[in-house]
């Protein structure tokens, strides 16, 4: 067995993949629509088929991880026999020769088998037309941008990322201070009130995901949250046609710092939100215990488009899921300059009048 898995519609034997539109699988040959449900089948004889040793390919993996010093291995295409060169951490992707989506079996099995996947809901042509809004209504954007910049890829990827679930204890203190004003006579007081305000609770966090990607950059996919996880359903590797994905190459533990300090942050923030009706409130206290811990491993939809302006790669990220788009664009230095101009004669009018108003 070749480890690579590929779907094959029945009626045409074309390759069939995961349409986001129908939330079914469809070949794009001869239209036939296939449920999930029917496709389950078929990926279990394929897991039980490949779970016999196979010496040689287990031999000849070994020598490919050997030889090749550059993190890439070899698999042979299943429908048209041609190489198709990935890095070690590839899970689904399409072969560079006959363009059918392929799944390599042993990305997806034992340990690095997901828990839960969210489907794409949006298509290419979504994630285009996104991008275009994105660049609407953009003041400081070159006007050559839009005219000059190419769209170099368009991918749709399946990103591995850690799901956190905890519990929260927190016992948190604040400085806080009310002001008060009046005036008697010829004489304007203020009086400052100090208080020490506390705050103790507890919360329940689900689902708080951290990138297990290194190609990915942590603050671009932070970005394009959050994703519904009522939508998360069993992994199945039918899922998987059509689009990219990778295994993940940034294990759960190495993920814990940042899992944690992104449930401290939330749990600060909500129990700020509390404290209400202060002049100022400055935390001076924080104590936050995290028990009862769970970890899962998911996939989540996520479409990168690539555009490239003067020279310059641009990277634009969108949920698959939600729709929300992200990513830097270059800025006219001319333009920004001349914005700053304008706001600061605004301000200088209008600190003008104030003054012609008390005079």
């Amino acid at each position: 067995m070749s480890g690579i898995l590929e779907y094959k519609c029945p009626c045409c034997g074309g390759a069939i993949t995961f349409d986001s539109r129908a939330q079914k699988m469809k070949c794009p040959y001869c239209d036939t629509e296939f449920d999930m449900d029917t496709l389950r089948q078929f990926e279990e004889e394929e897991i039980r088929e490949d779970s016999g040793p196979d010496w040689r390919t287990a031999e000849k993996e070994r020598e490919e991880l050997r030889d090749e010093g550059d993190g890439l291995v070899s698999y042979v295409c299943e429908s048209c026999g041609g190489e198709i060169i990935a890095e070690q951490t590839m899970a689904a992707s399409r072969c560079p020769c006959c363009d059918n989506p392929v799944i390599v079996m042993k990305q997806l099995s034992g340990m690095a088998k997901p828990d839960l996947v969210i489907p794409f809901k949006l298509d290419k042509k979504q994630a285009k037309e996104n991008l275009k809004r994105h660049l609407k209504n953009k003041m400081l954007l070159p006007r050559s941008f839009r005219t000059e910049s190419k769209l170099e890829e368009v991918k749709g990827v399946y990103v591995p990322f850690w799901l956190f679930d905890c519990e929260a204890q927190a016992d948190l203190r604040y400085r806080a201070t009310r002001i008060r004003h009046w005036t008697s006579g010829d004489y304007n007081y203020t009086e400052t009130s100090h208080y020490l305000v506390s705050r103790t609770g507890d919360l329940a966090f689900d689902y708080v995901p951290v990138d297990g990607s290194e190609k990915m950059a942590n603050d671009l996919m932070e970005s394009i949250e959050p994703f519904r996880y009522e939508d998360a359903v069993d992994f199945q590797t039918a899922y998987l046609s059509g689009y990219l994905a990778d295994k993940y190459d940034v294990s759960s533990s190495e993920c814990y710092a940042r899992a944690n300090e992104r449930i401290a942050e939330s749990t600060e923030r909500v129990f700020a939100d509390t404290v209400i009706g202060y002049a100022t409130c400055i935390p001076e206290k924080k104590d936050i215990r995290l028990r009862q811990g769970r970890v899962s491993y998911a996939l989540l939809p996520v479409w990168i488009l690539h555009t490239k302006y003067r020279g310059k790669l641009y990277t634009f990220a969108m949920n698959g899921q939600t729709g929300k788009f992200v990513g830097d664009l270059p800025m006219d230095a001319g333009r920004a300059f001349a914005a700053a101009g304008s706001a600061f004669l605004s301000a200088a009018l209008i600190a003008l009048l104030v003054m012609m108003v008390l005079l």
